[in-house]
C-alpha cells in the first residue's frame, strides 16, 4: 500500500516542493498533495485546508511534512496527525521530500525515518575550489 503525502508550508513552499517533486514523479500527483497556508489564514482556515487534502489522499497512513516548527502550518500539522496512522516531520526540504516519494510503498515507520535521513544527507557544506577571475 501506497502512504500519502501532505506537505503544509507556508505559501508558496509547498506548492513549489510538490511540483519539483511531480518533475521527477509525475505519477504521484494524487499521492503527493501540498497545503499553502497563507499569511492571512487562521489556524482553523489552514486546518479545514489540510483536512480537505487528507480527504482527497485517500490513504490509509500519511507522512506530513511541514517547514517550521512553531509557525502557523506547523500547528495545523500538528492538530491534523495522530501519531499512529499519520506522522508528522518538520524541516521539510526537496531531498527529504523526494527520498519520501522514493520510499512511499515501505510502512509509515521506515518512511518516517528515511525522510529524516534524506533530509539531513541532503544538507552539506560543499568545498569548492577558490578560482580567481582572470581580468
Amino acid at each position: 500500500m501506497t502512504n500519502g503525502i501532505l506537505i503544509i508550508a507556508h505559501a508558496p513552499l509547498a506548492s513549489a516542493l510538490r511540483q519539483c517533486v511531480l518533475h521527477v514523479f509525475p505519477e504521484c500527483a494524487t499521492t503527493v498533495l501540498a497545503v499553502d497556508v497563507q499569511a492571512h489564514h487562521s489556524l482553523e482556515d489552514g486546518l479545514a485546508l489540510a483536512k480537505t487534502a487528507c480527504h482527497q489522499l485517500g490513504s490509509r497512513e500519511f507522512l506530513v511534512l511541514t517547514d517550521i516548527i512553531g509557525a502557523t502550518p506547523w500547528r495545523v500539522a500538528k492538530d491534523l496527525v495522530d501519531g499512529e496512522h499519520s506522522r508528522l516531520v518538520a524541516g521539510v526540504n526537496l531531498s527529504m521530500l523526494l527520498r519520501a516519494v522514493t520510499y512511499r510503498n515501505e510502512s509509515l515507520n521506515s518512511l518516517v525515518n528515511r525522510a529524516l535521513v534524506g533530509g539531513m544527507e541532503g544538507v552539506k557544506e560543499v568545498q569548492t575550489e577558490n578560482r580567481q577571475l582572470l581580468s
